[in-house]
């Protein structure tokens, strides 16, 4: 679209709009924001089942297919999940206590750590034995934790502003989820652009912020590439956040014309308003050998698989590179247990433009890669140069690949498996690691020392790194470190709900088996088979109650999502 086929006429009146009343949004006091938060959890549960079909119908299958239940987590789950966590942490302040526990914050090994997860007691029962933690940049004291947390209530409100939320096409719940950062972390009012591929989820996030829309805090608008660009260099825009890749972020910053190289090496950027944004890349999930059953194979080829085709592999945080032991007696093992998952999944869609173009790169790459399923879904067993496209590129589809490192050891194949994920594995949002609970027993300093070594805004120890998207109390972002010059997979963090800064990264942690063989392999939790698999029987069912439970809790919905999840 050129710039005379744009019709500016409606978004300028949306950002003046939302000038004109982010001062009334600043001066909203506390009280008033947990209210709106209270009014907006009701909008979500009744809406829930719109807004998960129309993703399913998007996608290509129907309401009641077992795929819906990504649609029911990525979407209304997802938004009540963190809705509900800002308001655990607004009433702790509204009750004059501090936004974190002072016993959750703790220093240890020159480190401060801050324990985010479980934050409630229903936490600890529908998600029992899944924790995280909160690993804070060196240097900062625990002291200082708990003293900036939740500066907007604490003494130190942003200024009135106008944010920019560039929202990706891929998950429902991303844009939503951003604005509600936006408001209550750093205080501004926001216009929301969706993104083409998702923009028949806009009268739905309008029903659900129907206060702050009404009240002039929040516009949502419509656009491709056109329209987000006339955005970024509005004048009435104060901030900016993006979700989508690294390309993304560079068309803003430095242009797409010839110039846009030069602009780049002289740091001359045509947008200098402060930017946040998380971008994507190329995800490992590193397995440390181990004694594993039979079980155990089936139930982490499983997990693998879902970190790879949840979306059919369109996330940001999709596990693309699976880092296996060379030496391991057990990695074909693993891989076979992985190809008759790929095989078993009912058939479905890769839905997201330019899909084809990218699989049929990882083919032309890979000849020989096994198709499995429906055909689709690409499995490259032994990648073995540095070049490939499945490891220099985010392919945003259905291919998965294997690369086999060295070590005769624990030790030495954690050591290559760390310095290939920092160092040839382009971005840093996510990875997963997947350690026997006996293995990391018995090499506890050697499994410590990896997970303190990769450098990613998420790890997932025995938890796909992608479920941290989801908490709300998880901060969600790349690891510290990109400039605007080398973007990365971005900067800063969202979906912060105890409003912690100079955050370094996410540990999140699952048990390694479900209930009960958990007793078994000393990993004991009251955990089923997670509803996210995506070879959960009952997992649209149990996503569902869960998401209708999160947003108005009672003790009468808690027999019915054990009854569904105990099934899964």
């Amino acid at each position: 679209m050129n710039s005379s086929d744009l019709s500016t006429s409606s978004l300028d009146r949306a950002v003046k709009e939302l000038r004109e009343n982010a001062g009334s949004w600043s001066a909203t006091p506390l009280t008033r924001r947990i209210a709106l938060l209270e009014r907006l959890l009701p909008r979500v549960a009744s809406g829930a089942a719109e807004l998960a079909a129309v993703g399913a119908l998007a996608k290509g299958y129907a309401p009641d297919s077992p795929w819906t239940a990504e649609d029911w987590s990525g979407g209304p789950w997802a938004l009540a999940q963190n809705a509900a966590a800002y308001l655990h942490v607004l009433r702790r302040i509204a009750r004059g206590e501090g936004p974190v526990d002072p016993s959750a914050v703790r220093e240890e090994d020159g480190r401060t750590k801050v324990g985010v997860f479980p934050a409630t007691g229903w936490d600890r029962l529908l998600l029992n034995g899944f924790t995280a933690q909160v690993w804070m940049s060196p240097g900062t004291t625990a002291e200082q934790v708990r003293d900036r947390a939740a500066g907007e209530y604490r003494g130190r409100p942003g200024r009135p502003a106008v944010a920019l939320v560039l929202g990706a096409g891929n998950v429902a719940a991303i844009t939503a989820l951003d604005v509600l950062h936006k408001l209550y972390v750093e205080g501004q009012v926001v216009i929301a652009k969706l993104n083409p591929v998702n923009a028949y989820l806009r009268p739905h996030f309008e029903r659900i912020f129907t206060d702050f829309v009404a009240r002039g805090w929040v516009r949502f608008v419509d656009g491709g590439a056109a329209e987000g660009g006339y955005l970024t260099r509005h004048e009435g825009i104060d901030a900016i956040h993006v979700t989508g890749s690294d390309r993304t972020h560079d068309a803003i910053v430095w242009g797409t014309d010839e110039a846009a190289e030069r602009r780049r090496r002289a740091d001359q950027p045509l947008v200098t308003k402060p930017f946040s944004s998380e971008l994507g890349g190329v995800s490992p999930c590193i397995v440390a050998p181990g004694p594993w059953s039979d079980a155990d194979f089936r139930f982490q080829a499983e997990h693998i698989v879902t970190s790879k085709m949840n979306n059919s592999g369109h996330n940001c945080i999709a596990s693309q590179v699976l880092v296996v032991p060379r030496d391991w007696d057990s990695t074909e093992r693993l891989l076979d247990e992985i190809r008759r998952v790929l095989r078993e999944l009912p058939a479905r869609a890769d839905y997201y433009p330019g899909t084809d173009r990218r699989l049929a790169a990882v083919l032309a790459a890979h000849p020989q890669a096994e198709t499995h399923g429906d055909g689709s879904r690409l499995l490259v067993p032994d990648i073995t140069e540095h070049d490939d496209v499945l490891i220099t590129e985010e392919v945003f589809g259905s291919a998965l690949g294997v690369v086999r490192l060295p070590g005769a050891t624990t030790a030495e194949f954690l050591r290559h498996a760390v310095d290939f994920s920092n160092n040839t594995l382009p971005g840093t949002l996510g990875a997963t690691l997947i350690v026997h609970p006996r293995t990391e027993k018995t090499d506890g300093p050697t499994v410590q020392t990896a997970i303190a070594g990769l450098r990613y805004g998420t790890l997932g120890v025995n938890c796909w790194s992608g479920v941290g998207f989801l908490l709300g109390f998880t901060p969600w972002g790349a690891f510290p470190g990109h400039t605007r010059q080398d973007i990365g997979s971005g900067t800063g963090f969202v979906h912060n709900a105890f409003m912690l800064e100079n955050i370094e990264k996410t540990v999140l942690r699952a048990p390694f088996t479900p209930a009960p063989r958990g007793l078994l392999t000393g990993d004991p939790s009251l955990s089923p088979r997670p509803p996210y698999f995506v070879t959960n029987r009952t997992a649209l069912t149990t996503v569902e109650r869960v998401t209708r439970f999160t947003a108005a809790p009672s003790v009468w919905k808690v027999p019915g999502i054990l009854a569904s999840a105990l099934r899964g």
